[in-house]
């Protein structure tokens, strides 16, 4: 009988202990913030195949939507998705294009996306530079406006057809949330 009521104390004593460590433990605060950003780019010139190409042979326009996870260093992971329309050949195709932006200071950041066109042997890289401005109301939806210049490199291997790889100049426009 003493020994249990020694044990029922030490096991009361301990749930004690870790009750008062949960409540005098400070509170959880996000490291991570959440965001993402809406726009349209537009690729200018394309040389790819032994051709070069630009806006004016070939109208293509894509819309991005992209959601971004900020930690609380520079770097912010960007998961964007591309659907694009394209005049000739007339298409709609979707690319869904991951990746890293740094932030580097005034409101500019330089990255990288891997870009994988869907059901399509394309595939790629993106280094890209963006400016972006802050809206002086900072309560509304959007938080930001910005331009990005892209330099996507696409490389083309379909099975049983030559490979043709790709670079491309767009710019991109947007607004950040």
């Amino acid at each position: 009988m003493l020994r249990e009521n020694t044990l029922v104390r030490i096991a009361g004593l301990a749930m004690l202990t870790f009750v008062m460590c949960l409540v005098s433990a400070p509170a959880a605060q996000a490291q991570i913030t959440v965001g993402g950003h809406v726009g349209f780019v537009i690729p200018w010139v394309t040389h790819g195949g032994g051709q070069t190409t630009s806006i004016a042979d070939n109208f293509q326009i894509g819309f991005p939507l992209g959601v971004s996870f900020h930690g609380t260093g520079r770097m912010t992971l960007d998961l964007e998705m591309v659907p694009s329309i394209s005049d000739d050949p007339r298409a709609v195709t979707l690319t869904v294009d991951p990746g890293v932006v740094w932030s580097i200071s005034h409101g500019w950041s330089a990255g990288g996306r891997v870009a994988f066109d869907v059901n399509s042997a394309r595939f790629g890289f993106i280094p890209l530079v963006n400016k972006s401005w802050k809206f002086k109301d900072q309560k509304g939806f959007f938080k930001s406006y910005f331009v990005e210049a892209d330099l996507p490199v696409k490389f083309d291997h379909p099975t049983g057809l030559p490979s043709t790889n790709s670079v491309t100049f767009a710019t991109h426009f947007g607004l950040g949330f």
